[in-house]
């Protein structure tokens, strides 16, 4: 018998080239690899019973890799000649062989062909070996499948989790929960902490430390382009803009989460709000501005180019967000240019939005699958170098703008510096006691 061939042996046919050694001795890997390939062109040329002869000589490589391949071909071509059972055979072979690139394949058409003979348990044991090696683009599709033979195996609890996992919602979205409390404990902690005059806020200590003192900025502190997204206008006794603010993270940080995971949420987040931040101050008005929604409008364009872009597949929900960023992204640009809120910082949102459209077009969604990923070659995953190539050079190229943006911003504000003598240190005057413009977002 055979071993690398799992038991099945064929002889090969006359006249096919010859490898090194004897005609239908054991190939070396280039040999074995020239072989696999024709008995790949056969199949595609609907030449099963040629290709499996070629196939069959292959399997006597001793590389392994190439082995199991002209197996997992086999069993391809058996299958296509109707031989159902020798194709199982060749398929389970190479499940046995050792992890090789062809495992994976080998695994879900052992899957398949169980679920075609009615043997339920027999293949979700074989769909949880296909979850184990799957690649990200797969393992939607793979975890679906469990779900069905879990639910007409009558497991339930199982079927849930794996139908929660197809759509990736295994885990609720921590950083976007995270963010909202820390956002909102800031900021009521500044509006308690705030004077005001005839029922209006003239601000407090810890909102004057972390709004978007422009002034403040050109002296050197720099983290005031990110800390600005932490409080909110404290005008009222309800407040209206932390809530509106807070209500669109809640709304749409979940689907960025879900499409990239928490640690891109977040890093979207921050360089959306530092662009926005940038953005007001080079275009923005002269007054202090305070408000996350030049971060909310960068998770806004990366939605929009996750969807109409990448062309990210989401469950009926992620649809029904996606379908109305295009629309709330124009309705509110409108709405802050028109002055029908009063003071609306239009160049935060349009900062945060270009931000999070040039970072999400260098990365595509990686937790849930796309159209590109259904057509991506076989031969496997780009190589992480591959992938996090493109966003190291986009995001070296957005810090030399916004670089470039704090530099133009701060010879403009310069100018305004009023220093005075203060126990001997130099102190900036504080910006005129207007009002912050606020970050408006409405949503309908």
């Amino acid at each position: 018998m055979d071993r690398a061939s799992g038991g099945l042996r064929f002889e090969g046919a006359p006249g096919l080239p010859p490898v090194q050694g004897s005609p239908y001795g054991p190939p070396d890997r280039a040999g074995g690899i020239a072989l696999v390939q024709q008995g790949d062109r056969l199949m595609e040329q609907s030449e099963p019973d040629q290709a499996l002869a070629v196939y069959s000589r292959a399997t006597a490589a001793a590389d392994r890799d190439v082995a199991a391949a002209a197996v997992y071909g086999m069993g391809n071509a058996l299958y296509r000649l109707d031989r159902d059972d020798e194709a199982l055979q060749a398929w389970e072979r190479v499940t046995a062989m050792g992890e090789a690139p062809v495992t994976y394949l080998a695994w879900r058409q052992v899957a398949a062909a169980r679920v075609k003979a009615r043997d339920l348990e027999g293949a979700l044991e074989a769909y949880r070996q296909c979850e184990r090696r799957a690649p990200p683009q797969d393992r939607p599709e793979i975890q679906s499948r469990l779900g069905w033979l879990s639910k007409e195996t009558g497991n339930s609890r199982a079927a849930g989790r794996y139908f929660a996992r197809s759509r990736g919602d295994t885990l609720p979205p921590i950083a976007t929960y995270l963010t909202i409390a820390v956002t909102v404990i800031v900021s009521l902690l500044a509006m308690q902490n705030a004077t005001y005059i005839r029922g209006e806020s003239i601000g407090g200590p810890l909102e004057s430390q972390l709004q978007l003192d422009k002034i403040a900025v050109a002296h050197g502190e720099l983290y005031r382009l990110l800390s600005v997204v932490l409080v909110h206008d404290p005008s009222s006794s309800i407040p209206f803009h932390l809530l509106f603010n807070m209500y669109a993270l809640w709304f749409v940080g979940p689907l960025v989460e879900k499409m990239y995971g928490a640690r891109l949420f977040l890093f979207f987040y921050v360089m959306a709000g530092i662009s926005a931040s940038i953005a007001s101050y080079v275009f923005g008005p002269s007054v202090d501005t305070v408000g996350a929604s030049g971060a909310i409008f960068g998770l806004f364009g990366v939605i929009l180019v996750a969807t109409r872009y990448h062309m990210a597949i989401l469950d009926s929900q992620g649809r029904a967000i996606a379908a109305q960023m295009g629309f709330l992204i124009v309705l509110n640009l409108a709405i802050g240019f028109s002055g029908v809120l009063g003071n609306v910082d239009n160049m935060a949102h349009i900062g945060g939005l270009l931000a999070g459209i040039w970072l999400a077009l260098l990365v595509p969604p990686n937790g849930v699958p796309t159209l590109l990923s259904f057509w991506q070659n076989q031969r496997g995953e780009p190589s992480r170098l591959s992938r996090l190539g493109p966003l190291v050079l986009g995001v070296i190229a957005l810090v030399g703008v916004l670089a470039a943006g704090y530099s133009v911003g701060t010879s403009q504000w310069q100018d305004r510096l009023e220093p005075i003598e203060s126990t001997g240190h130099v102190i900036v005057m504080a910006a005129p006691a207007t009002p912050p413009a606020t970050y408006e977002l409405l949503l309908s």
